[in-house]
């Protein structure tokens, strides 16, 4: 049994959004993972921040890979778009969506056998290329759907559930988001939603790419002493390097003092950097993977660092280097993406470029 709908029927005093909605109207079906599993308490963060942004459900596409976290989608935002992928392929099926309708809200669900494995190419290109979206990596370290093997994100030493230790070194998809050029970094724990939340109200309203790594416990297979992705170890050594709430725009009422709001957000958005004390605009992308919080310095010291880690200032977008029109290419007619060759000769004539006899 794979989908299980939810009774229609909710108490009638549950509170609502700006929009009027519940917080039932953003989620999905029941969920079949194990009981226990952190992948459950990630999407009903993503319920609460979709349901607290007042985000119509419609206006969501969700997309994922293969494997227990790409399963995710069905259980929230049950009104959304949605397209379950191939392993590791996601992030195209993100891009090219992204370029035909710019309108959607993207989220990417993925896990860490999905991106740091098969998908390891895909994962670098769409960062480097900032589709606009909302990347999530529910990172257990093991493959859930076959039975425990050690994924790529396992920390060199943590042991499996039947005694084998993990003799190579992990990849660490928050220094390589860092050095590929994400414009919003973050890392979360699925066992604290205060936390988790806000990061994703705050990478939903980022323009560019936003990932956000979060450390999500298998119970079945990962959660036992000697793992370092189980509850009882994340807990001991979470290192927050901050805690941060989330406050969406909203026009001013009092025109009078739009001014100083202005000025106020401009000041604020200045101020925003690594979090990394040291760094400034200037310094260069591996510059600041190397003195982020999560280096493998800290990481051999056995800290779990998490919170907003690196967020870009003015960020771009694929369609800004792509230099797309504001309309989404989908709402254009066949005229208007194929306008002909005299339009064509037009464009060459005023680039300088010369028409082919």
């Amino acid at each position: 049994m794979t989908y299980l709908t939810k009774p229609k029927l909710h108490h009638p005093g549950l509170p609502t959004n700006a929009l009027g909605l519940t917080r039932r109207d953003y989620e999905g079906a029941v969920s079949t993972l194990c009981a226990g599993c952190g992948h459950d308490s990630i999407s009903a963060a993503i319920i609460q921040a979709f349901f607290e942004l007042a985000i119509p459900p419609h206006r969501v596409a969700k997309l994922s890979g293969i494997g227990c976290s790409s399963k995710t989608p069905t259980y929230f935002l049950g009104a959304g778009h949605g397209f379950n992928s191939v392993h590791g392929r996601m992030p195209s099926v993100v891009t090219g969506a992204a370029l035909a309708n710019r309108d959607l809200i993207y989220l990417g669900v993925s896990g860490d056998g999905d991106s740091a494995s098969i998908g390891l190419g895909q994962f670098a290109h769409i960062m480097r290329r900032g589709v606009n979206m909302v990347y999530i990596v529910e990172n257990n370290g093991v493959y859930g759907l076959t039975k425990g093997q050690f994924s790529a994100t396992a920390d060199k030493g943590s042991k499996a559930k039947r005694g084998a230790v993990n003799s190579d070194e992990p990849i660490d998809l928050v220094q390589l988001a860092l050095v590929l050029g994400a414009t919003f970094v973050a890392r979360g724990f699925s066992g604290d939603k205060g936390q988790l939340v806000p990061l994703i109200k705050a990478a939903v309203e980022h323009k560019g790419i936003a990932f956000i790594d979060v450390v999500s416990p298998c119970v079945a297979f990962n959660n036992h002493p000697g793992s370092t992705k189980s509850y009882d170890y994340v807990r001991a050594h979470n290192e927050a390097v901050n805690r941060l709430d989330f406050m969406p725009h909203r026009e001013p009422i009092d025109s009078r003092r739009a001014g100083w709001r202005r000025a106020e957000r401009d000041a604020a958005r200045r101020r925003r950097r690594c979090a990394c004390a040291s760094c400034t605009p200037s310094t260069t992308r591996a510059t600041r993977s190397a003195r982020s919080p999560t280096s493998r310095r800290t990481a051999r010291m056995g800290e779990v660092v998490t919170g907003l880690l690196y967020v870009e200032d003015e960020p771009l977008d694929l369609h800004d280097a792509q230099n797309t029109v504001g309309v989404p290419l989908n709402a254009l007619s066949d005229a208007e993406l194929v306008p002909g060759s005299a339009a064509l000769a037009s464009v060459q004539r005023r680039t300088g470029v010369a028409t082919a006899a």
